[in-house]
């Protein structure tokens, strides 16, 4: 009868909310950069994480673009990107980005990847080339990066700030509590160290993380002190959806009150931008936040 109990609770999981319904892309929009992206044999993180936003995103001509391939070294357990040992290092990849770029007209890049363990810089260099490469074609354009932790190699997280992006993000992901089980092969404080070290390098600086995992509030509001506390100056926080079954469950469904009062907090601990709410994710209104 136990068993039975324990079995009930584990096929249990809260009911998806009103407040997360998505629209389905189906503008022109959207069509004409799906081609595109296509075209230039290019790989988008709002694809690679079925990012919620996609159709809003693509219909207004905004993608973030995910370069160093579509396999990344490390497990998340929230993450549906690939999971293995890439095959290659696609060297001409920041030409096809930055041509993406001016094609589309964009005013606001955002550029990100998967982790790339086994290449001895974390492929920073690629990350710079792809900056120079849309500087190039479009020098109006502003750059915002989502880094990997580099392994906390500050060499290779200077060879990035060296290129001078607007906005140089990495996200925590979730509470040091969690980390084991949400990040295995990350380090909460060694992500701390990033965003420190990026500001010294003179760079504004962005982070965000999840909710609905399983963390408490208190743990959320430390999470934001901890930002702040290492300079940390836009903070996105974003309602976990898990991608497969085979990813973490929703531990629960944050409500947009609470998001609301999460973005009041951040802005009391002197934030410049806080974005929080349900389908809120890294790169959401990435443009309205540059200066």
């Amino acid at each position: 009868m136990a068993s039975d109990l324990i079995q009930l609770k584990r096929r249990e999981r809260p009911r998806r909310p009103e407040w997360l319904k998505i629209r389905l892309p189906n503008s022109p929009e959207y069509a004409r950069v799906k081609g595109l992206v296509k075209s230039k044999s290019l790989n988008t993180v709002c694809e690679e994480a079925r990012c919620p936003n996609m159709a809003e995103c693509w219909s207004r001509g905004t993608a973030t673009f995910m370069i160093l391939g579509d396999v990344c070294t490390r497990s998340c357990g929230f993450c549906a990107v690939k999971t293995g040992r890439p095959p290659f290092l696609d060297l001409e990849e920041p030409v096809r980005v930055a041509e993406a770029v001016a094609r589309m007209h964009i005013r606001h890049a955002v550029i990100t990847s998967v982790n790339r363990d086994e290449l001895p810089d974390g492929g920073a260099g690629i990350f710079a080339e792809t900056i120079r490469e849309i500087r190039k074609r479009r020098p109006d354009c502003t750059i915002e990066v989502l880094i990997p932790d580099f392994k906390g190699d500050i060499a290779a997280l200077k060879i990035v700030a060296d290129a001078q992006p607007e906005i140089l993000n990495h996200n925590i992901e979730t509470v040091p509590r969690l980390y084991r089980r949400v990040r295995p092969q990350a380090k909460y404080q060694q992500s701390l160290d990033v965003l420190k070290n990026s500001k010294d390098m003179g760079l504004t600086t962005k982070s965000g993380f999840m909710v609905g995992l399983g963390e408490e509030v208190d743990e959320i509001y430390e999470i934001m002190r901890d930002l702040r506390a290492h300079e940390v100056d836009i903070v996105t926080i974003g309602q976990y959806l898990q991608p497969t079954p085979k990813h973490l469950p929703i531990e629960r469904y944050v409500h947009p009150e609470e998001f609301a009062r999460f973005k009041e907090y951040g802005l009391s601990l002197g934030f410049k931008h806080v974005e929080s709410g349900p389908l809120v994710r890294s790169s959401y209104h990435a443009e309205e936040q540059v200066g």
